[in-house]
């Protein structure tokens, strides 16, 4: 399911501003699931824009975009009206934040009890793409440098387990302010060069295994949905390459008409064999999600991109099963076993629909027979 985690921006009002919306709202993901966002701006826009040492500033309408390092602090309104009481105390002190063009992403694992993700009330530094924190990338995609925003956070339909214990943070709904500071350049999805984007595929889908490991399973289906949206949009070149004769290139680097960029793409095998790879791993993350429709349609791409792929096989049998498509489910199975002779999980599965349809036969027999008796 490509792009399954993308739902459309929301404009709730507006205040006749062509340069300004009043309040917005979207569903973000986070390790506890999916939450409903809504993001209003704080007093007028800024004229501020990106945080550039080595050039001019850009146009007063430039806001980051992939690859962006931003610098944000996010705040819980508690601590919002507490630092504002302090300030009102002391006098209009400055915060002290080093440019964001002299630091590096800010590293902190994903916690799965917390719904912001980022450290509260600390200077952090997010590149805008990575999925760290999706509730707050989300917000910052449509700010400039020196404004601030309030968000209110509230679980999304049945997207979150909301019996998983809360957190200080999580007197729902969420009241927060997210403030940023200060962008590096980034760029636009069409801007970025095939190689560029190959990067960002490699990257998130790591970043998927990683998080799945550790128990972040939302996290995992959104790095590797992330992939396969940018991976998908490298077939052109891909097939542009095979035909150059240059899908055996190991080591090799090519311009990739991006100045003196020199970056590399995968062979053919190698882009079909990922992106079976990242539509298996997302068919895995959505059957635990209990997701077997979604789950039943990603094992299949995966199948038909690499037909000799254990797992895909058995994720489709396992997902067809859930959804009660018993026939197609011992086609999987019996696929498994094809590649895998003995394999022990798809005897196993084997046995248990042929249990199952045992007693479905049994019961329409029944039933039958008092129709008829």
């Amino acid at each position: 399911m490509d792009g399954w985690m993308d739902p459309p921006l929301e404009t709730l009002s507006g205040n006749g501003d062509h340069d300004s919306v009043d309040v917005t709202s979207w569903v973000s993901v986070c390790p506890r699931g999916l939450w409903k966002v809504q993001r209003k701006r704080i007093g007028e826009r800024s004229q501020q824009t990106v945080s550039n040492s080595g050039g001019d500033p850009c146009s007063s309408g430039y806001c980051p975009r992939l690859g962006s390092l931003c610098r944000v602090q996010v705040r819980l309104r508690t601590e919002v009206d507490e630092a504002e009481s302090l300030v009102s105390e002391k006098g209009n002190e400055t915060l002290s934040v080093t440019d964001v063009t002299e630091a590096a992403a800010t590293t902190f694992p994903r916690c799965q009890d917390s719904v912001l993700q980022v450290p509260l009330g600390d200077w952090t530094a997010l590149r805008l793409g990575d999925g760290q924190c999706d509730i707050t990338e989300a917000c910052v995609e449509g700010m400039r440098a020196g404004e601030k925003c309030e968000i209110m956070i509230s679980p999304a339909g049945n997207g979150p387990d909301v019996s998983v214990p809360a957190t200080a943070e999580e007197n729902l709904p969420i009241c927060a302010t997210v403030e940023l500071k200060s962008f590096t350049p980034g760029k636009e999805f069409w801007e970025m060069s095939p190689g560029e984007k190959w990067e960002w595929v490699k990257s998130h889908k790591e970043r998927g295994g990683v998080r799945f490991r550790s128990g972040d399973v939302w996290g995992a289906a959104d790095s590797y949905s992330r992939a396969l949206k940018l991976l998908i949009s490298l077939y052109g070149h891909v097939r542009e390459e095979k035909k150059k004769g240059q899908e055996h290139r190991t080591g090799e680097q090519r311009d990739t008409n991006t100045g003196d960029q020199t970056q590399q793409l995968p062979s053919e095998d190698e882009f079909r064999t990922t992106k079976a790879e990242l539509h298996s791993n997302l068919s895995l993350c959505q059957l635990k999600l209990n997701q077997p429709e979604r789950a039943r349609a990603s094992a299949a791409k995966a199948t038909q991109l690499e037909p000799g792929g254990a797992k895909a096989w058995y994720r489709l049998g396992q997902a067809c099963q859930m959804v009660n498509e018993l026939d197609e489910a011992r086609q999987a199975f019996k696929k498994l076993l094809e590649i895998q002779p003995e394999s022990p999980a798809a005897l196993k599965a084997l046995k248990n629909i042929a249990s199952r349809e045992k007693e479905t036969n049994a019961q329409l027999g029944l039933r039958l027979s008092k129709m008829f008796s």
